[in-house]
């Protein structure tokens, strides 16, 4: 197995682990990470299943480094099957190549002719007999050890992430780390590579996207939730419910889409930060209410966790494709905050800087994630302290002649917690004038439209609206998921001597064109990459934005993951023109 050092890539041994529906595969791929983890590892831990939401084929990917790693390789060192059941339906995200080796019972029958192609380097071993030898003992714990042993972790690293994961049902210890033992046996027998030593004791958090993202609505302020549960977002539900409690906040599981997000409105009326996820069908649904929020004034945060579509569409698998509906999708005028994180970590600031910008500009925020940031499992840094909490401008108690949509320089007027004597107002979809009250008028409507735009445009959000990298007349802009192999991209092309810069967009709407001109003055060529079908963020960028020179698309919709090479190569190509 040859350790993946392709020019510019940081050095990483890649494996995937596949089986059949109930064979554990999840669970050896969270247990790896956390072992790795333990001996000083950075890693990402990418699931992947069938067409099913649930059951079924899948396969864990993951990809170990002792740098930090944001996104899969090009390629896979090795593939252990602990069955070949519908293996072939993963033959194009399991890219092999003849370094690689394939590890499985080879008494099953035939190889899947797409792995035959690839030159990969069959290794017989029947992970099933092995864990028989053991009474008790589960295939996938041998896969474990094997897999670590391949890896050069300690056995004590390994034998700690089983012991803390069985420690309410000690009575399968024994045997899994009988199996986890007879796993390192097996591997001392195959070809191996080591990843290069970690720094073991380091503390380093084992996070997913949407964990992040709910922690970084609790630290916020986000205190109500109320959602409906949807792959791949629920995740998102599930970590807040326990922890919103810990800090005297609520989550409601609502009957639909379309209650979640009223009753957030509901409460953020009432003066509390408030919050639901949702994924792309769900934030069809929840338009309407949307523009109740623009039109109130009303903050609240949807986090959408995008996955493929149309309509139901992949639900399992990424796709950045809900980028239109999220900066167009509303009828009317309708301004709104859309941002986007740009890696796991980012997930948790992103989705406070929302909070933080939702409260202080009184307004809908979109958090754009997707199912690849959301559901992966990383070993990352721990993130730096962001000071971005909930800030909502508030009316005082005793005002006279209160104006909840006075017109004011920056577009903010005070909103009063209901209740509160005098500060009687009316917040529904209805135009208005500056007191709330209805209104058809021609010069109530242009006025409210300018408030709300002025708003948005004016505020400072500082340098955190995108991450610029780099420096050359070549420039890539991207953003969320994509980031991650298009940094690695231009890291290898800076060792082949090509200059490339990074653009990774964080604030999508408002758009910043005094900020995009500054960024990208002197490029020659610019390449905007996306994952999806339709070229939805080019489409977006050319429409709003006049760049000094015309851009280039790659585009490619999901569920196969953009890879660093394929950037590279155009990048390398775009050089010798």
């Amino acid at each position: 197995m040859a350790m993946e050092q392709s020019l510019g890539a940081p050095q990483s041994v890649s494996l995937a682990i596949a089986g059949s529906g109930g064979a554990g595969v999840m669970t050896t791929g969270n247990l790896l990470l956390t072992a790795a983890a333990r001996a000083g590892l950075y890693g990402l831990f990418v699931r992947t299943s069938g067409p099913q939401i649930r059951g079924g084929e899948a396969a864990a990917l993951l990809r170990l480094s002792s740098v930090p790693v944001q996104n899969l390789g090009d390629r896979f060192d090795a593939l252990i099957a602990i069955d070949w059941q519908n293996i072939h339906r993963f033959a194009d995200e399991i890219p092999l190549d003849a370094d690689s080796l394939i590890i499985g019972d080879m008494s099953q029958g035939p190889l899947p002719e797409a792995f035959v192609r690839t030159g990969a380097r069959p290794q017989d071993l029947n992970l099933k007999e092995l864990a028989k030898a053991i009474p008790g003992a589960w295939p996938n714990m041998v896969a474990l050890g094997l897999c670590a042993g391949m890896l050069g972790l300690p056995v004590e690293a390994t034998r700690s992430a089983v012991e803390t994961s069985l420690k309410k049902a000690s009575d399968r210890l024994p045997a899994s780390l009988a199996a986890v033992e007879a796993g390192y046996a097996a591997a001392a027998k195959l070809p191996g590579a080591k990843v290069i030593g970690g720094e073991a004791g380091k503390k380093r958090w084992l996070i997913t996207g949407n964990e992040a993202a709910g922690y970084g609505a609790v630290r916020g302020g986000v205190r109500f939730v109320a959602a409906y549960p949807i792959t791949p977002a629920t995740e998102v539900l599930e970590w807040l419910a326990p922890h919103l409690v810990e800090v005297g906040g609520v989550l409601v599981q609502a009957e639909d889409e379309l209650a979640s997000i009223n009753m957030a409105i509901g409460a953020s009326y009432g003066g509390t930060p408030s919050l639901t996820a949702t994924a792309g069908p769900g934030l069809s649904l929840m338009i309407e209410a949307l523009g109740l929020s623009v039109a109130s004034e009303t903050p609240i945060v949807v986090v959408d966790v995008m996955r493929g579509g149309p309509s139901t569409g992949i639900p399992a698998k990424s796709e950045q494709s809900d980028i239109s509906i999220a900066v167009n999708g509303l009828h009317g005028d309708a301004p709104r905050i859309v941002v986007v994180p740009n890696s796991i970590a980012d997930c948790l600031t992103t989705t406070q800087w929302a909070v933080h910008l939702a409260e202080k500009l009184q307004s809908p925020a979109l958090v754009l994630s997707d199912q690849f940031l959301g559901q992966s499992l990383a070993v990352i840094d721990r993130p730096e302290d962001a000071t971005y909490v909930a800030e909502r401008l508030i009316a005082p108690a005793g005002g006279e002649n209160y104006r909840r949509y006075k017109i004011t320089d920056d577009g903010v007027s005070p909103m009063a917690i209901p209740g509160t004597p005098g500060l009687a107002y009316t917040a529904d979809g209805l135009e208005h004038n500056e007191k709330g009250t209805p209104s058809s008028q021609a010069t109530d409507h242009r006025v409210q439209l300018a408030k709300r735009e002025r708003k948005l445009s004016l505020h400072d959000y500082g340098d955190y609206w995108a991450d610029l990298e780099g420096e050359g007349e070549l420039a890539v802009i991207t953003l969320g998921s994509t980031t991650g192999p298009v940094r690695e991209a231009i890291a290898r092309a800076a060792r082949d001597g090509v200059k490339v810069r990074l653009l990774a967009v964080r604030l999508l709407a408002p758009v910043r064109p005094e900020h995009f001109a500054k960024a990208l003055d002197g490029a020659k060529r610019i390449l905007v990459v996306e994952q999806n079908h339709s070229r939805q963020f080019y489409r977006y960028l050319r429409s709003e934005y006049d760049f000094p020179v015309p851009l280039s698309s790659f585009a490619r919709p999901g569920p196969l993951p953009i890879r660093p090479d394929e950037v590279y190569r155009q990048l390398i190509e775009w050089s010798r023109a």
